[in-house]
């Protein structure tokens, strides 16, 4: 079984690419975040044509998470996170698929910061920090996946310097990522890549894809369950290099019986 993640950066102005990337590599489940569409207007049946059956939680011209299944329809557990009622972004996803517990999370920017879009980013880690241990006290296999925003460690950026002053990398949104790391969850890349160097965005402008100046905010949190079963995991950085590609490249983990 392999799921992945993916931040599509639209899903209208890339769904060329999209697909090309599920027929080519053939996910069984594939997260996605800014899918940047209203509930309405989720290209379903064009996912449907090539196998994959959908969830979706939808927002217009911004956010927005899906969950894609091959062959089967992903059963919804959760949409939202609770704790605070006002909160209408669109950015969590929570399904049972293939025997798996499966969240698709787009985590808040947080830029610029300080200010009122860091402090809702780091009530958003609580709320999800909340969600995971209710997760993790049902003791079921289990993924949290997406777009985290959040830059683990310096090995995890080609500059740490180029970035300190970045919401991505602020001591308090390192340290509310890794509360979750403390509280059991395995970061399947980091696991897998100790040394680190292994990047997931690179941003359009300086030409940072060039010159391969990228950085790993896209993760996938394994509970013990799942983790024991985690083989391979990786990053398809070709993606990213194709014509009118997302600025992230998907990632994704193989686990075994």
């Amino acid at each position: 079984m392999k799921i992945a993640t993916f931040n599509i950066n639209g899903i209208k102005a890339r769904l060329p690419r999209l697909l090309e990337w599920l027929e080519e590599t053939r996910p069984s489940v594939a997260c996605l975040q800014e899918i940047k569409s209203q509930d309405d207007g989720f290209p379903a049946a064009d996912f449907e044509k090539i196998g994959y059956h959908a969830i979706w939680h939808g927002q217009k011209s911004f956010n927005g998470v899906a969950i894609l299944a091959d062959g089967i329809v992903p059963t919804e557990v959760q949409r939202g996170l609770a704790g605070e009622d006002e909160d209408d972004h669109s950015r969590y996803l929570e399904a049972d698929v293939f025997g798996t517990r499966v969240a698709c999370i787009y985590l808040p920017n947080g830029n610029p910061q300080p200010g009122p879009k860091f402090d809702y980013k780091l009530r958003w880690m609580d709320r999800l920090r909340s969600r995971m241990r209710e997760i993790a006290a049902q003791e079921v296999p289990a993924i949290i996946l997406g777009d985290y925003n959040v830059i683990p460690n310096d090995s995890d950026v080609w500059s740490p310097t180029a970035m300190a002053a970045d919401a991505l990398m602020q001591p308090a949104s390192r340290d509310a990522y890794s509360r979750l790391l403390c509280d059991g969850w395995t970061d399947a890349l980091a696991t897998h890549n100790p040394q680190g160097g292994v990047w997931t965005y690179w941003d359009y402008q300086a030409g940072a894809w060039q010159r391969d100046h990228g950085f790993r905010i896209d993760h996938g949190l394994l509970s013990p369950e799942l983790a024991d079963r985690l083989v391979a995991c990786g990053v398809d950085k070709d993606h990213r290099g194709r014509e009118k590609a997302s600025d992230h490249a998907p990632v994704w983990f193989e686990f075994g019986a």
